[in-house]
């Protein structure tokens, strides 16, 4: 019989697994981690600007899809996620300007670039199933 830390732990393992496939929880983590990016870009001018524009697209992203969670119709919820995925498509234009337009590590900017893309393709994805084009 197991004890109580065991049946704990195995909750979590299971919990953890599926938040990793979670698409509001990859939105919500991808907002922090470009939270943090953010934090560290040089106080320039441009960085501001464009760091403000940023921090709302990618945000919008998550926010788009917890929002389409509660839609009052499939006509709403295909509303949100097209809005994710608009978003998503806009964030990717502010990483890469910073990423060719700024003196960054492209090591930092990648990893989101690469997150931001697969975020999209899976919003893409869900929205053609949604419209019965898949």
């Amino acid at each position: 019989m197991r004890n109580k830390t065991q049946n704990s732990k195995v909750k979590t393992q299971n919990h953890n697994s599926k938040r990793k496939t979670d698409l509001r929880y990859r939105c919500y983590c991808f907002s922090i981690n470009i939270m943090k990016f953010l934090e560290r870009l040089p106080k320039s001018r441009n960085c501001c600007i464009i760091g403000d524009q940023l921090l709302r697209a990618a945000t919008s992203i998550g926010a788009n899809v917890t929002e389409a969670k509660s839609a009052s119709s499939k006509r709403d919820f295909v509303k949100f996620y097209e809005i994710a995925l608009k978003s998503a498509n806009e964030t990717k234009y502010w990483l890469g300007l910073l990423r060719d337009g700024v003196e960054i590590e492209r090591a930092k900017i990648s990893p989101l670039l690469r997150e931001v893309q697969e975020l999209s393709s899976i919003i893409a994805s869900s929205l053609l199933t949604m419209k019965g084009k898949k």
